[in-house]
């Protein structure tokens, strides 16, 4: 591809100086960490300094991983990054609407989520397209995407943390990169034809209620904005009941420029030399939205200058937010390649939170570029004065002690492993998150909603997941919230019943109860499948299980000790959805109907009763009590070869790359704790291999190097615990796995901790995942597990590895994981 340099040469000359905000904020990501407790010099010869170098942004954009290439920054408003076509405006090639498979492009967009599942998924706001030739029809009309859309090569693309760059086949091409909340793109054009950018306001992935722009040629400005929402509106389970506004984004762009000429579109109206426009496009797809919305284009004289420089900030809040960003973060003169070094920058200090040495190439890309995904959300949402929109359709601003407003909460899945790697390396983050999540809920009439877009209360997915995950925070040492106030708030959502938790509107996939029936579910101590107002009976009551066990532990480190016992006794109602006699040859978890009959005909390959998965699954997601799960089961020898039948074939032979039924799907949430359970079941040599399998086998590198979905960072997540040789032993603890770490050395600094973690594992090697003993501090360490305050203070880890399974190490009856 054409270098950027090369591109310039034919470009008068520019002072190139990065604005006061992104300038301290350079300042301070270049400062030295804080140094970490010593390791051999054998250990540190090869570590990673620079970790940003090894990030692949491309991992997971196909297979169905969802990721998505553009430039960001970690937690950063900001996502610019292409909107893929395959024929269809209203769709998209993949849910966040980038495929590496789909070489084909209707322009680049300024917001994105990270895997979300969705298709379409969230966001996707403004798509902003090079165009090469003369605008003479309403691109809306173009609803195949024939005529403004463009075709590219990989060859010609180059994606990097905080910085992406494409030449399309027209003979344009696209070099992004942003600070937090705004971003500087270069589009250049060939010299001798015509030069357009398209701002199609109202195609958001999703579709749009509205969409209004402004062009001033006077000041070389466009402006504007786009109302939207419908996260999942489109799921045949539940999505009518989401098609629905819940935010409003505005962005500001100025040029380096005059425009040449100027116009705009409203559905198949094309009206040249016009300034503004409105009109969104609905929330459907296909016939029913084709030709349907706005927007406007600027063109641009190129015959001395090939080169359109365009500055932009945007905000949840309002235009002026938007311009105010802008101003804070990136200067007038400020180029691409000075907003990309800082980003760079910023990716770097982040990354380094985990230090590696050791390990192949690809090793180490797999690595930092999961940990790379696992830091892009939760996302920013407040402006630089702190101002938001609230969940209540106004503005608001943080908390007095909150450094930022964060949003984009898939807390079905994240609670499961991103939400600890967030506590464990940005704690302070963390707790702006906690404190961002009660802020909405106050807002919210008191209700925590499961999967939080921006402003809007989505319901997506079951149970409830803030309360296992401000339970986690809390354990894991995070204190910069209010956590007395997000306690009582969710204890009072877990114990008093709301009206919504008896409606059906966006069920299955959306319920609108955050604990639906919650007076039957009291009652009967399980949610029943046929009155309970939820996806699936089974599913809710081991999800809420989950989330009142977090929320008793949390109440016992509060003082709380009536709801601590009262909580905890909850934890336990999984058992009553276990039916011994499920099958003629063993006991599964299964749906009840609310006379205590068992859901049936039962099938343990059915996901009848549960929410994207099996019962065969479910069944394994009892992860604040294997022990108790062990005992349903006949005993812990009963459940470890049932486990050994989880993650094999009859003949054998592996199973975890997904696709049945009756075993491992490393792609969804639900079954990802399983390859530890082995630990607590006294064989934690069969969790050292099977989890060595998933990690060389299921994840890779390039396009297709993640399983499924990334969840927000969840998938990634997985991976980088897996390859440290640690998980999260349950929701609301701070205890952690042990496995055989994949690389000889790391070392976690967490941001702003004077505390550090050394993992030493000096014979780690594709041949050696058996654990043989373990160090803690220097002292011999006979158990599976760890406990919270070796995460909470930092220590040091030493393990000797194997090339074969050291079958007494950690088997201690006593000692086992509970």
């Amino acid at each position: 591809m054409e270098t950027h340099s090369t591109q310039r040469k034919r470009r008068k000359s520019r002072s190139a100086l990065v604005g006061g905000g992104v300038a301290v904020a350079v300042g301070a990501l270049l400062a030295p960490l804080v140094e970490a407790p010593a390791a051999s010099a054998a250990a540190r010869a090869d570590e990673v300094r620079h970790p940003v170098t090894y990030v692949d942004p491309l991992i997971g954009s196909a297979g169905g991983g969802n990721t998505y290439p553009g430039a960001n920054l970690p937690f950063g408003m900001i996502a610019w990054s292409p909107t893929s076509t395959t024929g269809d405006q209203t769709n998209t090639a993949a849910a966040n609407g980038y495929s590496y498979d789909t070489t084909r492009v209707r322009g680049f967009s300024l917001t994105h989520v990270n895997g979300a599942g969705c298709h379409p998924g969230a966001a996707g706001d403004v798509p902003i397209m090079p165009f090469v030739g003369e605008v003479d029809s309403s691109p809306t009309a173009d609803t195949k995407d024939q005529k403004y859309a463009a075709t590219f090569s990989h060859e010609k693309e180059k994606a990097e943390p905080g910085h992406y760059r494409v030449g399309l086949d027209s003979g344009a091409s696209a070099d992004l990169a942003v600070s937090e909340r705004a971003g500087v793109g270069d589009f250049s054009f060939p010299q001798d034809a015509p030069a357009r950018l398209l701002f199609r306001t109202s195609n958001s992935l999703n579709g749009s209620e509205n969409a209004h722009i402004e062009i001033d040629r006077e000041r070389h400005k466009v402006t504007g904005w786009v109302l939207t929402g419908a996260f999942c509106g489109r799921r045949a389970n539940g999505g009518a009941n989401n098609r629905k506004t819940y935010y409003r984004l505005y962005f500001s762009a100025s040029f380096d420029r005059a425009f040449s000429t100027v116009g705009t579109w409203e559905n198949d109206r094309l009206a040249p030399g016009a300034t503004t426009a409105d009109g969104g496009e609905g929330y459907l797809t296909g016939a029913d939205r084709a030709g349907r919305g706005s927007g406007g284009y600027v063109g641009f004289d190129t015959a001395r200058d090939n080169d359109v420089r365009m500055r932009l900030g945007i905000s949840y809040v309002s235009l002026a937010g938007a311009e105010a960003n802008l101003r804070a973060e990136i200067a007038p003169r400020a180029s691409v390649a000075d907003v990309a070094a800082a980003g760079r920058a910023a990716w770097d200090r982040r990354l380094r939170a985990i230090r590696i040495s050791g390990g192949s190439e690809p090793r180490r890309t797999a690595f930092y570029t999961a940990l790379y995904h696992s830091l892009q959300q939760p996302d920013l949402i407040s402006d630089t004065d702190g101002r938001y929109p609230g969940m209540d359709g106004t503005p608001h601003r943080v908390e007095r002690g909150q450094t930022a407003q964060y949003s984009n909460f898939s807390g079905w899945d994240q609670y499961r492993a991103q939400v600890q790697l967030l506590a464990l390396l940005q704690p302070r983050v963390a707790g702006d998150f906690a404190q961002s999540l009660l802020n909405f809920a106050r807002q919210n009439g008191g209700v925590w909603d499961r999967w939080v877009h921006i402003s809007g209360a989505t319901h997506v997915m079951t149970g409830d997941p803030s309360a296992a995950t401000l339970a986690t925070f809390y354990a894991m040492g995070v204190r910069n919230f209010d956590a007395k106030g997000a306690f009582d708030s969710l204890y009072r959502q877990a114990t008093v019943p709301h009206p919504d938790g008896l409606s059906d509107k966006g069920c299955p996939g959306q319920c609108e109860g955050q604990r639906p029936n919650l007076a039957q579910y009291l009652e009967s101590r399980y949610a029943a499948q046929d009155a309970c107002h939820c996806w699936g009976g089974a599913a809710e009551t081991l999800e809420d299980s989950v989330a009142d066990d977090a929320l008793a532990r949390w109440a016992r480190l509060l003082g709380r000790a009536k709801e601590a016992d009262e909580l905890g006794a909850r934890g336990g109602y999984w058992r009553n959805v276990f039916n011994p006699q499920a099958t003629g040859a063993a006991g599964y978890i299964q749906a009840r109907n609310r006379d205590g009959s068992w859901v049936t005909p039962f099938d343990p390959a059915s996901d009848r009763g549960f929410a994207q998965g099996s019962a065969a699954t479910y069944t394994w997601m009892v992860p604040q009590d294997v022990q108790g799960l062990a005992e349903a089961m006949g005993g812990r020898d009963k459940a470890a070869a049932r486990l050994d039948g989880f993650f094999h074939k009859p003949d054998g032979s592996w199973s975890v790359r997904g696709g049945d039924p009756l075993r491992y799907d490393p792609t969804n949430e639900p079954g990802i704790h399983a390859p530890w359970l082995y630990n607590a079941l006294g064989q934690p040599w069969k969790t050292q291999e099977t989890v060595r399998q998933i990690v060389t086998t299921v994840y890779g590198t390039g396009p297709k190097g993640l399983p499924g979905n990334d969840d927000l960072g969840t998938m990634s997540a997985w991976y980088v615990f897996a390859a440290l040789g640690l998980y999260p032993q349950a929701p609301g603890r701070a205890e952690a796995l042990l496995t055989g770490p994949l690389f000889p050395h790391a070392e976690i600094a967490p941001a702003g901790q004077r505390r550090a973690l050394t993992i030493d594992a000096p014979n780690a090697s594709d041949t050696r995942p058996y654990v043989h003993a373990v160090r803690v501090n220097g002292r011999p360490h006979d158990t599976s597990w760890l406990d919270g305050s070796v995460l909470r203070q930092g220590g040091s880890l030493s393990f000797d590895l194997a090339d074969r399974p050291d079958t007494g190490w950690a088997t201690d009856p006593g000692r086992l994981p509970h």
